[in-house]
């Protein structure tokens, strides 16, 4: 069975969706602190996904905006400690420019070509492009791998719902640092680190999802 979302930005709407769930699942064992504080975190939770996916939709950097034109893109795959995005080197006046953009198979087979840039909107082989972030004038840090020149065919297959969220997942390690601020901070005993931790984990996850992160 095909496990991959189609839409760009699918994948982090659905696992927004999942950690909304564990985050508010724990409020009927709260007392009214932890109930506030549970909300709030949804509510940022809620609020920043909002926020980003505005940006995705309606931004494009003022040096690629205008009328109907064409630059030269080529994407490019960034890997920096655990952080792994998707980038598109543009080229428009003799100019680089790198954009993150939310991750979608396609990006995996693209190799360097035309793209059509009409308004506040990107397109690449006909496929709309979705800004995860700003742009930047300086290569991103870490290290960048080049799409190859003829792509792995099972490369697409390996960008399942699945592998997207064990990969994402890999943020979950400062779990049990947010349960020993929770704590700290709220009180509470063994239940309330446990509840902590786990809200702590599904968090930082969503946090790598709805920046942008790239699974190939």
């Amino acid at each position: 069975m095909n496990s991959r979302v189609g839409h760009p930005l699918a994948y982090p709407a659905l696992v927004t969706i999942g950690t909304l769930a564990i985050t508010l699942a724990w409020v009927p064992f709260a007392d009214p602190e932890q109930v506030g504080m549970l909300i709030a975190v949804a509510a940022v939770i809620l609020g920043y996904t909002g926020f980003r996916f505005a940006v995705a939709v309606g931004y494009l950097p003022v040096g690629l905006r205008g009328g109907a034109r064409e630059a030269a893109v080529r994407r490019v795959r960034q890997q920096h400690r655990l952080v792994s995005r998707s980038w598109l080197e543009i080229t428009v006046d003799g100019r680089n420019r790198w954009l993150p953009v939310y991750f979608e198979p396609g990006l995996v087979t693209l190799v360097p070509r035309a793209a059509a840039i009409d308004g506040r909107k990107m397109s690449v082989d006909g496929r709309r492009m979705y800004p995860s972030g700003r742009v930047r004038d300086s290569e991103p840090v870490g290290r960048l791998v080049d799409n190859p020149e003829r792509a792995d065919p099972e490369a697409i297959e390996r960008t399942g719902v699945g592998r997207r969220v064990l990969l994402d997942a890999q943020s979950a390690v400062v779990g049990p640092f947010a349960g020993l601020l929770w704590v700290y901070v709220a009180g509470g005993g063994v239940g309330a680190f446990v509840a902590a931790t786990i809200v702590g984990a599904a968090t930082a996850t969503w946090l790598s999802a709805v920046s942008g992160s790239d699974p190939s």
